[in-house]
């Protein structure tokens, strides 16, 4: 049997099964022709059934661990690379498909082996282990699990500070796949230091697509609660989500998901720190949901309040140009109702009489 023509037939039979059945029957006599012999795989099902699929996925996990055992994970020759490359390419390509293939996959034990790859020579050999990563975490919190127990999540951190460009776009949805699923699995992220690395990639990446795929995973990250959101708004990222959004420069996809990634994360920050320096920058639809938070958190926190007062934030209030009986105007009213009316009224007047009645505080 010729593996790689095997393997050359099997990516474009995986790549195209998207594409319509046609398509892929083009490719099936080939590949059964080639793989005849094989007694674990035969007779190969129809190209037609769900059950194709399967075949085609056992058929390349188990040519992929035929192949580690005999090479002992070796790296000789560029050809080896490029073998490598159609490997993890074919194993994405099935993996995407649906819940069973991806299952199927990891029954296959590839991870955490094919994290040794990532550590590959070749540029598209870690990408392609990268792009595995995500196809198979993206489709239950189970597959993300799995891959986060085998140390996934830390090597996925190190590929991205080691590669730059094209290079991190799987890398990054993957996390942001992973923390998508549940709040527990995006502490993992976070613990894994995702968000610094996320960051990172955020601006040093000048691509279009690359930034809005940087803020989707920010946004999944910090949407879940406060400890979550406090992360995000720690590594001072409020502010770049703000500047993406109102760039005009930017693309309306990337405007799109920077204005859903501050409202989400907005939604659950308590971090006044944070809060504040938007009161300032942000247009109204934005403002709202800063000012909601400001209503939430300072009736609570008398340290916060003192604060918000000697930095300015109660006199920034008192300027917001609310429509009477709008949300905007009830979160305002609220914040009010925390402080003594003198020191409201100092603050509209922009009095220096303040410090006074601090002590009503």
């Amino acid at each position: 049997m010729n593996f790689r023509m095997t393997m050359s037939v099997l990516v474009k039979l995986v790549s195209s099964a998207v594409a319509g059945m046609s398509v892929l029957k083009l490719y099936y006599h080939e590949l059964y022709y080639l793989c005849i012999k094989d007694p674990v795989i035969s007779p190969a099902p129809r190209p037609n059934s769900d059950l194709f699929r399967l075949w085609t996925a056992h058929l390349v996990c188990s040519f992929f661990f035929q192949s580690r055992r005999t090479r002992k994970q070796k790296i000789c020759s560029e050809t080896d690379y490029k073998w490598l490359m159609q490997v993890f390419s074919a194993l994405s390509q099935i993996s995407k498909h649906s819940i069973g293939l991806a299952e199927m996959v990891v029954e296959a034990e590839v991870f955490p082996a094919a994290f040794v790859s990532l550590n590959d020579p070749d540029d598209y050999v870690r990408k392609n282990v990268a792009t595995l990563m995500r196809e198979v975490a993206k489709h239950t919190p189970e597959l993300s699990q799995l891959i986060v127990n085998c140390g996934g999540l830390s090597k996925i951190v190190d590929y991205l500070g080691e590669t730059r460009g094209p290079l991190r776009l799987p890398g990054i949805m993957m996390l942001g796949y992973v923390a998508a699923h549940n709040e527990s699995l995006a502490m993992a992220v976070i613990l894994c230091k995702g968000v610094p690395q996320l960051a990172l990639c955020l601006s040093e990446e000048h691509e279009q697509h690359m930034k809005s795929a940087t803020v989707w995973s920010l946004d999944q990250i910090g949407h879940h609660t406060t400890e979550h959101a406090k992360v995000v708004a720690t590594a001072n990222l409020l502010p770049k989500l703000l500047a993406l959004y109102m760039d005009a420069s930017s693309s309306e996809d990337l405007q799109a998901k920077s204005k859903k990634a501050l409202k989400n994360i907005l939604q659950k920050c308590t971090l006044v720190s944070a809060l504040e320096p938007l009161l300032y920058d942000a247009p109204s639809n934005i403002l709202k949901h800063v000012v909601c938070q400001f209503s939430k958190v300072l009736p609570h926190d008398s340290k916060a309040r003192r604060l918000f007062v000697t930095s300015g934030g109660l006199k920034k209030i008192q300027e917001i140009d609310a429509e009477p009986g709008s949300a905007l105007q009830e979160y305002i009213n609220a914040i009010n109702s925390c402080f003594p009316e003198e020191i409201v009224r100092c603050s509209s007047d922009n009095s220096t009489t303040i410090m006074p009645i601090w002590f009503k505080l």
